[in-house]
């Protein structure tokens, strides 16, 4: 009896000793995270007001199926290292993990992204309690990707009524989180659904949605109830839809604590537009917010032979190089965004920043690879769950340039902007990259180029250099006669690479014709209602030509009633004016395009709002006699959907139509 009391002795000893070697290594961890790394060639401004608790996540699904397909991460001194000790050591202190209920096929295949169900989970959730870091818990409900263009039920759901469809998911997100608890992981977020802009698992009723919602966040608070609950939304550029949104949770009493927003720089708007709109959450009902989603690239080079979401071309919005030193200025940028500009900002996550190509040699290679650990965003075998998107377009990693680590598994310096946005690191200015440069030149203009570019410094601020462009011989002619036609042409500045984007366009006679001025030029507003915003907006993704175009919103019905006019002298001849326009939530609408002549308006043509990017273009032909003084423009009456509208006006045009 006496040597089992003290062998019962010795193993609780033992478990004792072995909890405190725990404890003092994650500890030893912490106090290596709270120090400064010292030494980096990044310059970083240091972000104000960050408390313990700011969340600096990230989104790490991926990993487990990328070790499987050979892929291995290291750390700064080039040791084959534990990534998520190497995300720990850098000052990230929450990883994320999407699940998916079921995403195999009948026959056991993964349709790929990671194979990310439960059981994926709980690995990458070990791994990330073991390194002192917590679980954020992303629930798409889904066998597959969830995003604002998809919200499919998992099948084993697809038939249900909504009442058992909410049971249903109560009792998965109970039993998902119980082996999630039970296997020993930190749990301080849990995310009931993903993107649900106005659908959500098979659902587009808000009266179904909420009842989701509800049934999800009532497992979360059975099971841990010590974490946060969030509900997860994108596009905080349509600026009606975050107030939209949080009424409706409010209105059924959605029980959650954090309003997430999704925020890519290159599609979002800006960050003041993002601080407002979720500020805006904050102050009305009383809920945290973060950015659940952000990312940048640090190249525009391709490593898996797939190719990128996000490249050079010109086409969505590049506030930053795409350099290292760019990737960790923007994600500074959300950062400070989030906590010093926001009213109850309390983090910000970074997605898939570990995710990056298999590495091998060919397209076929790594197709082989994919398919057989589900590394690539998508594999054939999803066809049989989303055969429109991932069935037809399968295939490998189309974000491996915005990760943290190169393709050999290596860390970036932008790595550890999660521990220096707290101190801050200062290292001489120097040029990082040149800002891509832009013209749009008339056909009967001569064809000039500029002769100065910004310099894009280290620390964002820019310096006017000189630049050279690569213009072969011939290149101009070509230009001038080869029609409306856009270039790419390169060029060097303060030895490193320049482009110019050229759109050559045919003669129009008016000013400012796509807005790319700093104000309207000589367009004339006439306001007859009292929208909250008219103005020139800079925004690539939102325009059809240059970056600028006019901009509308409203938050209040029949608020929306104005007409932009510019006078236009014409010798006698036909001519044809075009104006485009694009939006939403419009309601009852009269919009249209018109001519007007000797003051009033002799023709017009019928035009309308539908939803964001469906360009809507109105044509008008008209004759010019000597002495006729000419007007062209748009009027724009909205009643407006719910809470008003907005949309976008570029690109008008006056040309003459005779041969």
């Amino acid at each position: 009896m006496e040597k089992c009391k003290k062998s019962l002795w010795l193993v609780l000893l033992s478990a004792f000793l072995g909890i405190l070697t725990i404890l003092s290594s994650c500890s030893e961890r912490s106090e290596k995270r709270m120090g400064k790394i010292e030494g980096s060639s990044l310059y970083v401004s240091k972000v104000e007001n960050l408390t313990d608790d700011f969340i600096l996540g990230m989104d790490a699904s991926c990993v487990p199926a990328l070790e499987r397909s050979g892929v291995r991460y290291y750390d700064f001194d080039g040791k084959e290292q534990d990534v998520y000790k190497v995300l720990a050591d850098n000052g990230v202190n929450y990883i994320r993990v999407r699940i998916w209920n079921n995403p195999f096929d009948a026959d056991g295949n993964g349709f790929g992204g990671g194979n990310c169900d439960i059981d994926n989970a709980v690995e990458i959730g070990k791994r990330a309690t073991a390194n002192g870091m917590k679980l954020l818990v992303n629930f798409h409900y889904s066998d597959f990707w969830a995003d604002p263009s998809k919200q499919a039920a998992p099948l084993a759901w697809k038939d249900m009524e909504i009442e058992e469809k909410a049971q249903a998911l109560y009792e998965y997100t109970r039993e998902s989180l119980e082996k999630l608890k039970d296997a020993g992981i930190d749990i301080g977020m849990v995310q009931i659904g993903n993107e649900t802009n106005g659908m959500f698992c098979g659902e587009k009723i808000w009266f179904n949605m909420q009842q989701l919602f509800a049934a999800g966040s009532k497992a979360c608070r059975e099971v841990v109830p010590e974490a946060k609950v969030a509900l997860h939304f994108a596009n905080p550029e349509k600026v009606t839809n975050y107030a939209d949104y949080s009424k409706k949770l409010d209105y059924y009493k959605i029980d959650y604590d954090v309003f997430a927003s999704s925020y890519y720089p290159y599609w979002h708007g800006t960050l003041d537009n993002l601080a407002s709109v979720l500020s805006t959450v904050a102050e009305t009902y009383g809920k945290e917010v973060m950015v659940m989603e952000t990312s940048y690239a640090f190249t525009s080079d391709d490593s898996d032979f797939y190719g990128n979401t996000i490249s050079d071309g010109g086409t969505v919005d590049k506030p930053f190089p795409y350099t290292v030193q760019g990737q960790a200025n923007s994600v500074r940028e959300v950062i400070d965004t989030v906590a010093n500009k926001t009213k109850n900002g309390i983090g910000v996550v970074y997605w898939e920043g570990t995710w990056i190509s298999v590495g091998g040699t060919s397209y076929e290679e790594n197709l082989e690879t994919w398919e057989k650990y589900g590394s690539g965003w998508a594999s054939s075998f999803a066809k049989s769950y989303d055969p429109n998107d991932a069935g037809k377009y399968y295939g490998g990693n189309a974000v491996d340039n915005q990760a943290f680590f190169d393709s050999d598994g290596h860390p970036l310096e932008s790595l550890r902007i999660f521990n220096l946005v707290k101190y801050g690191n200062t290292v001489d200015i120097k040029a990082d990259a040149i800002e891509d440069a832009s013209v749009i030149i008339d056909l009967n203009d001569d064809i000039s180029f500029p002769d100065k570019v910004n310099a894009v410094m280290n620390d964002n601020s820019k310096q006017y250099v000189d630049v050279k462009w690569n213009t072969e011989d011939g290149l101009i002619e070509r230009m001038k006669n080869g029609g409306v036609k856009k270039y790419e042409i390169s060029g060097e500045a303060s030895g490193m690479p320049a482009k110019l984007y050229v759109s050559m366009v045919e003669y129009n006679y008016l000013n400012n014709w796509s807005f790319e001025d700093d104000d309207i030029g000589n367009w004339v507003l006439h306001e007859n209602g009292k929208a909250d915003e008219l103005y020139v907006e800079d925004k690539a993704t939102d325009s059809l030509t240059g970056s600028r175009h006019y901009h509308f919103w409203s938050s209040s019905k029949d608020s929306v009633d104005f007409s932009l006019e510019q006078t236009v002298v014409l010798k006698p001849g036909t001519y044809r004016f075009s104006i485009s326009i694009m939006g939403g939530d419009g309601g009852d609408t009269d919009i249209f395009a018109f001519v007007r002549k000797n003051g009033e308006i002799v023709s017009k043509d019928s035009m309308n709002i539908t939803s964001y990017l469906n360009w809507d273009e109105g044509q008008v032909e008209f004759d010019v006699a000597e002495g006729d003084e000419i007007a062209v423009g748009i009027s724009v009456k909205c009643s407006g959907s719910g809470n008003g509208a907005w949309g976008k006006i570029d690109d008008a045009m006056v040309n003459s139509t005779a041969g």
